[in-house]
């Protein structure tokens, strides 16, 4: 399963041109109409194709050598799942918003932060230093078999699962969570 992610992640990057043959390449009309366009709309990142589907039941750790817990094991309401690494820069842009918005939800969400790094809590353990963060805390899926399981072609991914377990949206790529629109789209 881990090579599995891995070998996605890999040819999601191969659909890039180097660095260099970008810088050389003359920009098309469509990236020159692209720049001057309006960012994107929050509206545009919601994926709701999965919609209705079950969590998976993969288990992922809750703390150092602690016990696991799957999703099923928040039922009763509603539960954001951020899959994240401490390699991945947008994964690390969006962090501190994401606690601003746990803080923000308090008990009406369980916000979880779950990381994909192959080296498990010591990667995640030097990121989420005492007091770094004052709500959202991290759990621990090294073998990456969550973000295998719901098809995660990248990170950061964040899904919304309502107090059933069901899928409700995602939204692929990083986000400002502690916007007004993130609290209205995560409580409705």
């Amino acid at each position: 399963m881990r090579l599995t992610f891995i070998a996605l992640l890999s040819l999601a990057a191969c659909g890039q041109a180097p660095a260099g043959d970008r810088e050389k390449a003359p920009p098309s009309q469509a990236a020159l109409n692209a720049a001057e366009a309006p960012p994107v709309a929050l509206a545009a990142k919601i994926d709701r194709s999965q919609a209705g589907k079950p969590a998976p039941t993969v288990p992922f750790e809750m703390s150092n050598g602690g016990a696991t817990k799957t999703v099923a094991d928040f039922r009763g309401k509603p539960v954001l799942v951020n899959l994240w690494a401490t390699w991945c820069a947008p994964c690390i842009k969006e962090m501190p918003a994401l606690d601003t918005l746990a803080k923000t939800l308090g008990d009406r969400v369980t916000v979880l932060a779950v990381s994909q790094d192959m080296e498990g809590w010591r990667a995640v353990d030097k990121f989420f230093t005492p007091g770094k963060f004052t709500t959202v805390k991290p759990q621990v899926d090294s073998a990456m078999a969550y973000g295998a399981a719901i098809g995660a072609k990248g990170l950061p991914v964040t899904i919304l699962y309502d107090a059933a377990g069901k899928e409700v949206w995602r939204i692929n790529g990083d986000y400002d969570w502690a916007s007004a629109e993130a609290e209205a789209l995560v409580v409705g």
